[in-house]
């Protein structure tokens, strides 16, 4: 049974169920309701079938959860923890409109978001990608043909946990680009025709 989310929105909600598994012993559905995420993909984080590539976020240390609610829900596993207002919640929101800007510190992180969009998410193009990371089609070419001068480090790590996108946005990019992808496959299927097509009779054998 689905669990409900969170009142409280939990910023990088898979990266704080990775540190959750990891580090507690909360059952899957108290981290799902903590995290507002169904029970099934938090057992898919354990399984190490989600989020792998995903470093984990631990909700104490960024101010979303008090160590007297994790103390409170380790010894009751019907306990349902409280998520805190995070003090860094301004400073880790993604503005919506302000022009997209890469720190020179996180500038090296970017060809291993790039890696990670061309190995979970092909269907995300490249100007999408070009878009959300600050980053060019020319790099973004060279990650994926393997000529970048850096190659044999690069390695796919998402880009909510290296800081260069916020969770919500990158959902709504894949979301998007998903739509987009089944809407022209659908499209792509009507054009084609039904059944086999005949040949002119000029064509065909012994005419």
């Amino acid at each position: 049974m689905f669990l409900e989310t969170n009142v409280n929105e939990i910023l990088m909600p898979k990266a704080t169920a990775v540190w959750l598994v990891d580090n507690t012993s909360l059952t899957f559905e108290q981290i799902a309701d903590f995290c507002g995420l169904h029970p099934l993909e938090v057992k898919g984080i354990a399984d190490g079938e989600v989020a792998r590539d995903i470093r984990g976020a631990d909700p104490i240390s960024n101010g979303q959860l008090t160590r007297e609610e994790l103390a409170a829900a380790q010894a009751s596993a019907a306990y349902r923890m409280k998520a805190q207002k995070s003090r860094h919640a301004q400073v880790l929101k993604t503005p919506k409109k302000a022009p997209r800007y890469t720190p020179v510190s996180r500038r090296q992180d970017r060809p291993d978001a790039i890696a990670w969009f061309v190995r979970n998410h092909p269907e995300v193009t490249d100007a999408q990608i070009s878009k959300t990371l600050g980053t060019t089609k020319s790099t973004i070419d060279q990650v994926r043909n393997r000529t970048h001068w850096n190659a044999v480090n690069i390695k796919p790590v998402d880009p909510v946990s290296l800081g260069l996108v916020g969770q919500l946005e990158l959902d709504a990019l894949v979301k998007a680009a998903a739509e987009k992808k089944a809407k022209d496959e659908a499209k792509r299927g009507r054009d084609q025709p039904e059944g086999p097509v005949l040949q002119p009779a000029s064509e065909q054998e012994g005419v």
